[in-house]
């Protein structure tokens, strides 16, 4: 049996059939769903082995990237979500997503639902640090061996990334070492030939703090990046392709997920 894979979908989500094509190709069942569906009861949670939180610019990004459907998420499907991440399926929020996943307090995890609310503001998703929208082809390198959808994976990855609001930083309560020791870097900007960004501008597009591109929660089932890997799942989606670039190097990141979900 395929795991069924439910897309959250809400209004300015734009990358659902992309990830919706990642996760056929991977070997799992996408099901693209609406919010409204979930909270009038057409779908539950449960029903799915896989979350993802698609990227895009949900409700127009207002009070800030991810906001509005972070309080969503915690408003009406905190519990189910909760039930979901504690049970171990894999879960995915990329770009929008990822920052929604933040803004809720489901990343970095580890604390309980209300001290994950208080604490929200240790850790944030900001302004790209040169004050601009970034729309450019990154280099990643997967670090997390914690992490089911990068444990594994020893070839980088190359994809884009689009967005105005993906600097990773974290505030002076924020157990920084900790999370680190505890291998929640999941992916992080490299240089094309594999070597740290150390910040560099534009192998570092944002500015992120440790050159972070994507963490994962305590548990390592839950995985927020800001680059889309779903956009390169061809070797024609590749800038270079044409000049022999052959590859579909965010294919993998969905085959480790669905897989680990496989056998659930």
């Amino acid at each position: 049996m395929k795991p069924k894979a439910l897309i959250l979908q809400a209004r300015g989500t734009n990358r659902d059939h992309d990830v919706a094509e990642a996760l056929t190709l991977a070997g799992a069942e996408p099901h693209p769903v609406p919010l409204s569906e979930l909270r009038a009861g057409k779908a539950r949670f449960d029903d799915y082995q896989m979350l993802v939180v698609a990227g895009g610019f949900s409700y127009a990004d207002a009070l800030g990237a991810g906001k509005l459907l972070a309080l969503d998420l915690n408003s009406y499907f905190s519990e189910e979500i909760a039930a979901f991440v504690d049970s171990g399926k894999p879960v995915i929020g990329i770009c929008n997503g990822f920052q929604a996943l933040v803004k809720s307090g489901i990343l970095p995890g580890g604390e309980k639902k209300d001290e994950r609310r208080k604490n929200e503001s240790e850790v944030t998703l900001t302004f790209n640090a040169h004050g601009h929208f970034e729309c450019r082809w990154v280099t990643l390198k997967p670090k997390s061996k914690k992490c089911i959808w990068t444990d594994g994976l020893t070839e980088l990855i190359e994809c884009p990334i689009a967005h105005g609001e993906g600097n990773f930083q974290t505030s002076e309560l924020f157990p920084l070492s900790s999370f680190v020791d505890n291998d929640q870097v999941a992916i992080t900007y490299v240089h094309s030939d594999g070597s740290p960004a150390n910040g560099e501008y534009p192998f570092n597009p944002n500015g992120s703090l440790l050159d972070i591109a994507g963490i994962c929660n305590l548990q390592g089932n839950v995985l927020g990046l800001m680059p889309h890997p779903e956009n390169h799942i061809h070797s024609y989606q590749h800038p270079n392709w044409t000049g022999g670039v052959n590859g579909c190097s965010g294919l993998a990141l969905f085959q480790n997920g669905v897989k680990y979900a496989s056998n659930l």
